[in-house]
């Protein structure tokens, strides 16, 4: 054998090398856990009636979910099981909710119904929660102050029968204690206007009174037209407010 083949059979034999330890390297740490992975977050399923109807199958460390459920809280809570099963790199939900079918409009209504007395007794009124209901998933939009109520109001809707779907589009609100302080002030000048005081009665309908930056927003039900100038006038008259946007509606009662 020549110089120059051996030099070519040993490159060959380096490159055959090179390409195994490449194909081990390329195997994740994950996937050689695959079928731990999957025993352990299947034992997890099977211990709770409510997963009786999903499975797991796990490739790369990733888990996928499939089968049905009859709550939307449910899908979550077996996504958040299986994330929490050790060596998971994620988790792939496609377990569909199969539940009772609600017509959306008696859905929406469930649902406003029940978001309106979310945090009532604390700050509700510093928050604000409007909702859309299409196919039975539910879209909630708004803000909140802390996302103590964005989480209260997640989870009604999550284990409301008949939602298929969550999109939450709800944005908490900047930390600031020169918007607390706007914040009060503005709810006392209008609670305090003989006028609107009767807002402060229904706990579970009070003119919402949103704030970011300085900037202030009222939400909410009135009336008629004049409670709903009143409002917007006694807000544009609080010190510190940069502006104000008068969104409430005029609902007769």
């Amino acid at each position: 054998m020549t110089r120059k083949n051996s030099l070519l059979k040993l490159a060959g034999q380096f490159l055959a090398v090179g390409l195994l330890s490449a194909t081990l390297v390329a195997q994740t740490p994950a996937a050689r856990y695959d079928n731990q992975i999957q025993t352990a977050v299947t034992h997890k399923l099977a211990a709770k009636s409510q997963f009786g109807d999903v499975k797991a199958s796990v490739e790369d460390g990733i888990v996928t979910l499939t089968g049905s459920v009859d709550l939307y809280q449910r899908k979550l809570d077996a996504a958040k099981a299986a994330r929490k099963t050790a060596n998971v790199q994620g988790v792939r939900n496609l377990i569909t909710v199969a539940g009772a079918n609600v017509p959306d409009q008696q859905l929406e209504q469930k649902l406003a119904t029940k978001l309106a007395y979310v945090r009532v007794g604390y700050d509700n009124a510093f928050d604000y929660f409007a909702l859309g209901v299409k196919d039975g998933v539910v879209t909630v939009e708004g803000e909140d102050r802390t996302g103590m109520g964005r989480d209260e109001a997640l989870a009604d809707v999550a284990n409301m029968p008949g939602v298929k779907d969550v999109i939450s589009n709800i944005s908490v609100e900047p930390v600031s204690q020169f918007d607390d302080g706007l914040r009060l002030r503005t709810a006392q000048a209008i609670y305090r206007d003989p006028a609107l005081s009767k807002y402060a009665v229904d706990p579970a309908k009070p003119i919402r009174i949103i704030v970011a930056n300085g900037h202030v927003t009222l939400y909410g039900a009135v009336n008629n037209a004049m409670d709903k100038q009143i409002a917007g006038m006694r807000a544009g008259q609080v010190p510190g407010a940069f502006t104000v946007e008068n969104k409430l509606e005029v609902v007769k009662s």
